[in-house]
């Protein structure tokens, strides 16, 4: 079972703590010089955002890439997304987890649901979506289910459509929800700097 090696590398993770404006912000960094930063509500205990950051190969901070959460923050540059801007009519696909599931948004997708189908390569350890009509297809692992080496269950994945935004839902693993919640107990004991203190690494 491999689901301790990964909550073994949160534990011996360098982490710091930031509360500010109703989340929780956990920076960690790791033995291999790579960097998370996650955000939860502090009434929920949802995960709001999760990005990850590694050093380029010049030896300097890398950008961050942003797991779950909105994609694009100010935090990433707010020139250089003013320099290149989609079609605002573009699918936008982002993940939103709730505590229960992961969740995938993409927005700007007209289509009616009967148009959808999404679905599971095993081998492949990602979920595909495509449309009958051509007009849309993405790939997309699920890096949760890679870091605890378990396997993607198509009876876990169901889909739904509305406001032009399709909604696909993986609902976690019992190994995965048991974690998360040993995580959290560990998490609360981080001592938090409070707004304004300015020594959070997450900036």
């Amino acid at each position: 079972m491999a689901v301790p090696s990964w909550l073994e590398r949160l534990r011996a993770a360098s982490k710091t703590a930031l509360v500010q404006d109703g989340k929780r912000k956990i920076h960690y960094l790791f033995e291999d010089g790579k960097e998370m930063a996650e955000e939860y509500d502090m009434k929920t205990g949802q995960l709001v955002s999760r990005k990850w950051r590694e050093n380029n190969t010049l030896g300097g901070s890398g950008k961050w890439q942003v797991e779950v959460g909105e994609p694009t923050s100010p935090l990433l540059g707010a020139l250089e997304s003013e320099l290149i801007k989609e079609s605002s009519s573009n699918p936008v696909f982002m993940r939103k987890d709730t505590l229960s599931s992961f969740q995938w948004r993409i927005r700007n997708l007209p289509y009616p649901k009967e148009v959808y189908s999404v679905s599971v390569e095993k081998e492949q350890r990602c979920c595909v979506i495509q449309t009958t009509n051509k007009k849309y297809y993405k790939k997309f692992s699920i890096p949760d289910l890679d870091r605890y080496q378990l396997p993607l269950d198509a009876a876990a994945l169901s889909f739904t459509h509305a406001n032009n935004t399709l909604i696909i839902t993986y609902q976690k693993p019992k190994e995965i929800l048991a974690a998360e919640e040993q995580l959290q107990k560990e998490l609360k004991k981080i001592k938090a700097a409070n707004n304004g203190d300015g020594d959070c690494k997450t900036q």
